[in-house]
Formats: structure tokens, C-alpha cells, sequence
């Protein structure tokens, strides 16, 4: 099969920062061991080994772009334009309810495709080979923030309080401390000693300091679609906590985290924390890797091209 994945947002592979970037490159990476033939049309500045790359031009139609011999294209976006090859579109956000979607849109979780009247969903999946082997023996000294920290959704405040009222330390993966957003939403934190911003960071870092951390600390306020910075987490062996929104309960069982929309909840979980490295690592491995991700969504394309449409 000839398959083409598209998407606008940044070139690949990811060094840094980068969601979609890392979950289509796993997927991207499993299609080609599987024997299809994978095309990426991405941002300029992207490289693979083993699939090929066209530049993704925003003011040039995606149909003149999209190779002749493609059997099916895997959108990450809802193009303006009506497609000429059988495709489907991956949903990676919340849109407005009011706003159409595409009939042979995926989401990402039970409850992101359940909130908007669709069965069809398939669960993200890394390529666990691209991140650096977790060293699960290390003391755990601390609790990390993993996520966009300009984002209000994410809860950097929320993060920080529980972190400090837990008797914690905090590292911030994802935001600049001195960033007004951060400085205006989070007075009180921003200069704390305990709380220590590290920036964007790449796979290295993010395991390194991760591998040491004692949980990462996920209050988002909105429906979370699905939440890499989970799975990610759990890899280096941390469990979650965070609140009920969205994917949340989907995707953290009582044996790898502590879920609760009430903050004193959490901070008592936090102190009287029974996870084990191990467990949270080893459910990662299993649940939310690129293969099983890739599997889920080949049985897709094959409705599809048997003339079926997703619901």
C-alpha cells in the first residue's frame, strides 16, 4: 500500500518540542517495517531515512502535491480542500462542536471521539526506540510539569501549588519562566526556589530528568484528547497525577497514577505514593507504542478503501 501522511505543523523528526511530529513518525517508521511505501509531505527542513519526503506548501493545493499512486492519505488536519484520494483525518484537538468535521475523522481517545459522536478512535503510540533506555533504579527526588506552560489549559498554577503544599520541588518541562503569561498567571510561583523552569528540551534531557522524578503533575482544566507528556512520563517510570478531564481516566489506571478534580486529593496521593517505577514503565511499553498505533490504523485505511466510511 502507498500511503501518504501529512502534516503542516513542523518539520521532522522532532527535537524538540513536537506532538503530531513524533506520533506520525512512529507511524511513518512501523508502515515502512510492515513493507508499504511511506510519503511524508511535511514542512521544509524534515528528513527520513525511510520514507519520502515532499515539502508541504501551504498555497499550493494539497491534491497537486499528494503523489499520482498514493492508495490513501493520512491527514493530521482538515484541509479547506475536497480531496481526490480516499483519506482520513487524524483529529488532534478540541474543535467547536459546531464546526463540521470530515466523515472519516479518527480521534485520538474513547472520550475525544465519544464527545463528538463517533466510535472511531485509535490511541497514540511512540517509537519507545527513539527515546534513550530509562534508568529505573534512580533515587526520585522531585515532581516534573511536562507541557506547553503558556498554555492556561495546562495548569502550570495548579502544578505549582500542588507541588509546593506536597513538600515538593518541581522541574518545568515546556515554558520559559520569564514568559509574562507565566509571570501574571503564577505571581506567587514564578519565584519560588523549589520550581525551576528548564525550557523546551529534547528526548535526552526529558528522560534524564524525568527518570528522577517522582510523578508528573498533569491538573489540565480542559478535555485532554489524549496527553503524550502521560505516556512519555509513564516510559521513564512516573506515575500520573492530574485531574478527570477528557482522555484522563481512559488512559491512567489506579496502578500508574491518581486522578482527582480536587487538588487536597492529589497532594495526599503525592505523600502517600505506592507506584513502582516498573509498572509505569512496563504500561507504557505495552499500551502506547507506535506498532500497536500503526495496526489499529491500517484496519482503518482498509475500510476505507473497501468503500466503508468511519463512524
Amino acid at each position: 500500500m502507498n500511503i501518504t501522511i501529512v502534516e503542516r505543523g513542523s518539520s521532522i523528526p522532532a527535537i524538540k518540542y513536537g506532538g503530531t511530529e513524533r506520533v506520525i513518525w512512529g507511524l511513518g517508521y512501523e508502515l515502512s517495517k510492515l513493507g508499504h511505501k511511506v510519503t511524508f509531505i511535511v514542512p521544509f527542513g524534515s528528513s527520513c531515512s525511510f520514507a519520502n519526503i515532499i515539502d508541504y506548501h501551504p498555497n499550493i493545493s494539497i491534491n497537486k502535491i499528494i503523489p499520482r499512486d498514493t492508495d490513501i492519505v493520512h491527514m493530521n488536519f482538515v484541509s479547506d480542500e475536497n480531496l481526490d484520494f480516499p483519506h482520513l483525518v487524524t483529529m488532534h484537538g478540541n474543535p467547536p462542536h459546531e464546526e463540521p468535521l470530515p466523515i472519516n475523522t479518527v480521534f485520538v481517545s474513547q472520550n475525544h471521539a465519544n464527545r463528538y459522536n463517533s466510535t472511531a478512535f485509535v490511541h497514540n503510540g511512540l517509537l519507545w526506540e527513539d527515546y534513550p533506555r530509562a534508568d529505573l533504579t534512580l533515587k526520585r527526588d522531585y515532581l516534573h510539569f511536562l507541557a506547553k506552560a503558556s498554555w492556561k489549559i495546562k495548569n502550570l498554577s495548579g502544578a505549582s501549588e500542588i507541588a509546593i503544599k506536597s513538600g515538593n520541588e518541581l522541574k518545568v518541562m515546556g515554558g520559559d519562566k520569564w514568559k509574562m503569561c507565566n509571570i501574571k498567571r503564577n505571581p506567587l510561583y514564578t519565584l519560588n526556589p523549589k520550581i525551576e523552569y528548564l525550557g523546551m528540551v529534547d528526548n535526552q534531557t526529558k528522560v534524564e530528568v524525568m527518570q528522577q522524578s517522582k510523578g508528573l503533575l498533569f491538573p489540565v482544566l480542559w478535555d485532554e484528547p489524549f496527553g503524550l507528556a502521560m505516556i512519555e512520563s509513564l516510559y521513564a517510570g512516573c506515575p500520573v497525577f492530574g485531574t478527570k478531564k477528557g482522555s484522563l481516566p481512559e488512559i491512567i489506571t489506579e496502578n500508574v497514577g491518581f486522578l482527582s478534580d480536587n487538588p487536597s486529593e492529589i497532594i495526599e496521593s503525592i505523600k502517600s505514593s505506592y507506584f513502582t517505577p516498573i509498572e509505569c514503565h512496563q504500561y507504557a511499553l505495552s499500551n502506547f507504542n507506535a506498532k500497536k498505533m500503526t495496526l489499529k490504523y491500517l484496519k482503518y485505511y482498509q475500510k476505507i478503501l473497501d468503500g466503508e466510511n468511519l463512524t
